[in-house]
């Protein structure tokens, strides 16, 4: 808890400086200062490039997803323990072959955004080392081809990366029993075919 707390009270203390010093210069200068502190942009490349991946993942394009995956990609599944590339290229198969369609969705229900995407950069802080994140939320939904059930499943990706501009590690949360029990039975009932 130490660690966690003292992370964002840094964090927070550092956003409230950099407000605070960008009000005084712009009250006796006049101008915009370079950003210093947490930066959160929406409309960046890094942003804009998980939009094209999830676009690349709803095309079953696995090609597509590697391009933007480091080769030394390591993904945590609501666990601690990380699965490898090739495990996570497996399991995004069974999906399309065990769901169509597959979309995602967020908005308020009058305009659907597919999914919130954010990008943050961290500068270096006395607990952690700079480091850029890009967090997205949605709602996963797949019908299943098997049983034509409709899984509706809210989902929150988080996504750092390397210096070479790719994604070194992905955090994964939501529940993924209503999903792995679907795919399990389209596999057996595959096997029995």
């Amino acid at each position: 808890y130490g660690d966690h707390r003292d992370l964002h009270l840094s964090l927070r203390r550092q956003r409230q400086m950099c407000i605070r010093d960008r009000f005084i210069t712009a009250l006796f200068i006049g101008c915009e200062t370079a950003p210093v502190g947490v930066q959160v942009t929406f409309d960046d490349e890094k942003s804009n490039a998980i939009r094209a991946h999830f676009q690349n993942y709803l095309n079953n394009d696995m090609d597509g997803l590697k391009s933007l995956w480091s080769s030394d990609l390591q993904v945590f599944a609501n666990s601690t323990e990380s699965v490898t590339l090739d495990e996570l290229v497996v399991l995004l198969q069974a999906q399309h072959a065990t769901f169509d369609p597959i979309t995602m969705s967020w908005g308020n229900g009058d305009e659907d955004l597919g999914q919130w995407v954010e990008t943050t950069n961290y500068p270096d802080g006395p607990a952690n080392d700079a480091v850029t994140v890009t967090q997205t939320w949605f709602t996963w939904n797949a019908t299943s081809k098997l049983t034509g059930e409709t899984i509706n499943l809210p989902a929150h990706i988080s996504f750092l990366w390397n210096e070479d501009g790719k994604i070194s590690q992905e955090y994964h949360h939501y529940d993924t029993g209503e999903m792995m029990a679907a795919i399990e039975a389209a596999q057996a009932a595959a096997a029995t075919e």
